[in-house]
């Protein structure tokens, strides 16, 4: 997969993170005021953290006991819905390969109800016969099949490592116009370069002492 179309804006994502819940609700009117198309990419944020030799913040205790009221303020704020999921952390791969295997609009749709489930009604998505009950509604019942086929799984895969090459190291990741934003509270800066008001140029090489400034130590691992 590529990350080059300059009317697209690649969002990846995994439903374990509460703040691409929140990220994926503020996007829309960015979206909309720039004519970019959203593009949801499903990743596996725990194939990051191995790929990158990390944990989790939530398997930091006193991280997770921040980061869950930091979210809540943020959601307060943007009175956006949240509830206290079912259980955290979870596995996500069923509802990952879920949306893999829809493209569009269709994927859009689905995404947005699966974060609905997730983050506002403390559904268990990660359990099969939940899932089903939430396809039913839905009239998707057919796409619980479609997710175990191999190629929908290979798709999972093939969306993380493209989002690890180009540079993706956590979610929720916003690639657009060659740029790279991470996190809920990296909004504000991909707004500012949307709007051509970006503090830095998109010539870099001002900035060569920075770029090539190398460790002195490192921790042991």
């Amino acid at each position: 997969m590529r990350f080059d179309a300059p009317e697209r804006l690649y969002f990846c994502f995994d439903y374990i993170s509460h703040n691409a819940y929140l990220a994926w609700h503020s996007l829309k009117p960015l979206l909309r005021e720039h004519g970019l198309t959203l593009e949801p990419v499903p990743v596996l944020f725990a194939a990051m953290l191995s790929h990158y030799k990390q944990v989790g913040p939530a398997e930091l205790p006193a991280k997770s006991r921040w980061m869950l009221w930091n979210v809540l303020r943020k959601a307060h704020h943007m009175g956006v819905p949240i509830a206290a999921p079912h259980s955290h952390p979870f596995n996500p791969l069923l509802p990952l390969r879920l949306s893999c295997a829809v493209e569009g609009a269709a994927r859009v749709q689905l995404v947005d109800r699966l974060f609905r489930a997730t983050w506002a009604e403390s559904r268990a998505v990660s359990d099969p016969v939940t899932m089903q009950a939430l396809l039913a509604e839905t009239g998707d019942e057919a796409l619980f099949a479609q997710a175990q086929a191999e190629p929908v799984k290979q798709r999972l895969r093939q969306y993380t490592d493209a989002a690890l090459a180009a540079g993706a190291f956590g979610v929720p990741t916003m690639l657009v116009r060659g740029e790279l934003f991470w996190g809920y509270d990296d909004l504000a800066h991909l707004k500012l370069f949307l709007e051509g008001r970006d503090p830095l140029p998109a010539d870099r090489s001002g900035y060569a002492d920075w770029i090539k400034v190398q460790p002195s130590a490192e921790r042991a691992r």
